[in-house]
């Protein structure tokens, strides 16, 4: 056979023939050309989810392929030429994102059975629902930057929950934040209703990373008020969903003397104020008795009958948790302890500090209306 003949289009599959494939490969990449083409009748009703059970579906097949007739590196990336050939207006198909998709069924199909999560059918098997439901760049990310199931779709999760771009998540990865969410020393177990309790606790982190301050943990405390104030929508972010700003230096007026809450927040899925008091040095102990002060006068003075009761928090430079836990132990209103840091980006990897938002794409991307982000992350999608 000539080598022009060799490697002739067929007719009826439409793939470049070469002699070195497997012979099961044209049946294989038809079955798959029917799938994309009903995949993107459905994309029309639900771009998101389709997507993924497309891609995983492309995954499932090479895996299986790979194990039943030993597909090699080479077969993978002529279906990816293929694909791309055959449909040039899907940017999907690269050789990079085909390894991404058999990525994303191996991640899960081993582990997920020891989960116990929601789950996507797919094929008839399953998916964590979390994963299914967030962007492809969004799993491509918890991909490349994770290797536990487990924090995967927690990040995917709390995706869902927050509206997370991937600027976002990123942060978020960086900051680890799935170690230091619910870490913070507090008394909420014995002060809080329990599910009220659990909430709180998880509301809270250990550390808090404010890593958008350019001064130090040795600043003055207003320093460090003015500058996570003058980056109100990265200390929001920080703080997590739920927390609404009410002001900083709050009034409160006492037997005719004048005090004052540092910041003052208001949480819309506990129904309560949260007093936020800022230390530059370690924790102390009168400390838990000063902000026990601030939360009795706020409930009886701010409160309204349809809030819970006040939370207080105290971020210190450091803390003892020895320390932290006597001097809560006896206090009958609820308060959390936990440290902030300005960074903690040196314990990251090289990679991913480079692959860090900076601190204006995160401010311009949260002042964006969330349609606008929602378009971004569409056209950041069809570009990979």
């Amino acid at each position: 056979m000539s080598k022009l003949s060799a490697n002739r289009k067929s007719e009826n599959t439409g793939i470049v023939k070469n002699t070195a494939l497997p012979h099961t490969y044209a049946q294989v990449f038809n079955d798959l050309k029917i799938r994309i083409r009903q995949s993107q009748i459905k994309a029309a009703l639900s771009v998101n989810r389709h997507l993924i059970e497309l891609y995983w579906h492309i995954g499932k097949v090479i895996v299986e392929r790979q194990h039943t007739e030993g597909w090699g590196k080479s077969v993978v990336e002529h279906l990816a030429h293929d694909l791309h050939r055959e449909f040039p207006d899907i940017s999907g198909f690269s050789p990079r994102n085909i390894w991404r998709m058999r990525s994303l069924y191996i991640a899960y199909t081993e582990e997920i059975q020891k989960l116990p999560q929601p789950v996507a059918e797919l094929d008839g098997e399953k998916l964590p629902q979390p994963v299914a439901e967030i962007p492809w760049g969004h799993n491509a990310l918890l991909l490349e930057k994770l290797s536990s199931p487990v924090e995967r779709i927690w990040y995917a999760r709390k995706t869902i929950e927050n509206g997370w771009s991937r600027n976002i998540l990123t942060l978020q990865i960086g900051s680890g934040l799935f170690h230091r969410q619910g870490k913070a020393v507090s008394n909420f177990k014995k002060t809080l209703p329990p599910l009220q309790s659990d909430l709180a606790q998880q509301m809270l982190k250990d550390p808090y990373v404010f890593d958008f301050l350019t001064i130090d943990q040795k600043a003055h405390e207003r320093a460090v008020e003015k500058g996570l104030v003058n980056h109100i929508t990265r200390f929001l972010l920080e703080l997590g969903a739920g927390f609404a700003f009410v002001g900083k230096q709050f009034h409160l007026e006492v037997s005719g003397q004048d005090f004052y809450i540092d910041l003052l927040f208001y949480h819309t899925r506990l129904h309560c104020y949260i007093v936020v008091e800022l230390k530059v040095g370690d924790f102390k102990p009168e400390y838990a008795g000063q902000i026990n002060f601030y939360l009795s006068a706020l409930d009886d003075l701010v409160k309204t009958a349809e809030d819970n009761s006040s939370i207080g928090l105290v971020l210190c430079a450091t803390r003892d948790k020895i320390l932290a836990e006597y001097a809560l132990r006896d206090i009958k209103k609820p308060i959390g302890i936990a440290e902030w840091k300005t960074k903690l980006t040196r314990s990251l990897p090289a990679k991913l500090k480079h692959s860090l938002p900076t601190i204006e794409e995160i401010e311009a991307e949260l002042a964006l209306p969330e349609t606008k982000k929602r378009e971004i992350d569409f056209k950041k999608e069809a570009d990979k």
